[in-house]
């Protein structure tokens, strides 16, 4: 029973988006380790960008400063 977590910032996934990365994640584990995809869970978790930091700097910072 594989449980996948993707974590991605807050700007703008759309449902499809969120579809095709929940698909594409099943259907490789499908190919690479003959999972059951009745059983494999995907998880997305949307993390604003004051809460996610590379470097020194939020994703904020780092947006504003681009």
């Amino acid at each position: 029973m594989p449980y996948v977590n993707i974590k991605i910032t807050n700007e703008n996934v759309t449902n499809e988006q969120k579809k095709a990365l929940i698909k594409g994640t099943t259907q490789l584990l499908v190919d690479v380790l003959d999972k059951n995809p009745a059983t494999t869970f995907v998880v997305i978790d949307e993390v604003n960008t004051d809460n996610w930091g590379i470097g020194y700097q939020t994703v904020t910072e780092i947006r504003q400063d681009q």
